[in-house]
């Protein structure tokens, strides 16, 4: 199975500190340079960031796991010096026969070229009631846009590209000092969610823009779509002895914890 780990903003992440959780990753430049594209009516209006931190991603990967369950573990494993911090685990795919793509190649066997010479952006499809209920666009909508997508990939333009399920099969993880903590969806602030992205490399910011606009969206009404520069991997300052000592002790806090609540749930019986 295929999940989707969205590393959610703070304010941290808005003053462009990257969490190290995330590498390897697609790590997001702060909403001050993003722009969202809303579609009302058949007409597109700009509006510039910066946007609240509660509404945004900071970062994204995707990681094959055997379940939901043990994603989750793996997911609370992860660096526990980013305090605070939340990931959501979302299931990846679209509902139809969407097809996802990125490095792999796509269902065609067509490989993504990256070129360095163009900024690679990040274009979110913003969630709505339709796209968390799992709407099923008419296929002859997903063949279009499948096509749409190989064509990008061979011209060079698209990058990665993937759905995501409703929030109703996700998780977040709270991460706070030694402890983390799991809620389950569905999540109520659709305006949160992300419905599916798209990576494309472009000259421009504007460039990146007049090829959103263009794309055949599954919705044939209104829709939000934000673009965020994606930017590289900084390199991280090398643990100090202290911080190994001190991650260490807080993994096994967790393990001790973890073991403690495994026999208190034997002694009563599962």
């Amino acid at each position: 199975m295929e999940f989707m780990v969205l590393r959610r903003a703070n304010q941290s992440t808005e003053r462009g500190i990257q969490p190290p959780a995330l590498e390897p990753g697609t790590f997001l430049r702060p909403s001050a340079e993003a722009v969202r594209l809303q579609r009302r009516n058949g007409a597109w209006s700009e509006l510039k960031g910066p946007f609240p931190p509660k509404e945004l991603v900071a970062g994204f990967v995707l990681l094959e796991a055997e379940s939901r369950e043990d994603i989750i573990e793996q997911v609370r494993w992860w660096p526990l010096f980013d305090s605070g911090a939340v990931y959501e685990i979302r299931d990846a795919g679209c509902p139809g026969n969407c097809v996802g793509f990125d490095e792999r190649g796509t269902a065609a066997g067509t490989l993504p070229r990256r070129d360095e010479a163009l900024t690679r952006y990040v274009i979110f499809l913003r969630s709505d009631a339709d796209a968390e209920a799992d709407a099923v666009p008419p296929p002859e909508v997903i063949d279009v846009m499948n096509a749409y997508n190989e064509a990008g990939v061979q011209q060079g333009v698209l990058l990665a590209g993937e759905g995501l399920k409703g929030s109703g099969t996700a998780a977040r993880v709270h991460y706070a000092n030694s402890k983390t903590s799991v809620v389950d969806g569905p999540f109520t602030e659709v305006k949160e969610l992300i419905a599916g992205y798209w990576m494309i490399q472009a000259a421009s910011r504007e460039a990146a823009i007049a090829w959103a606009k263009a794309y055949p969206y599954p919705q044939p009404g209104d829709l939000t779509l934000e673009i965020r520069e994606a930017c590289e991997r900084i390199d991280h300052v090398e643990f100090t002895p202290e911080m190994i000592k001190a991650e260490e002790r807080l993994r096994a806090e967790l393990l001790e914890a973890g073991l403690r609540n495994a026999f208190s749930k034997a002694a009563r019986g599962g």
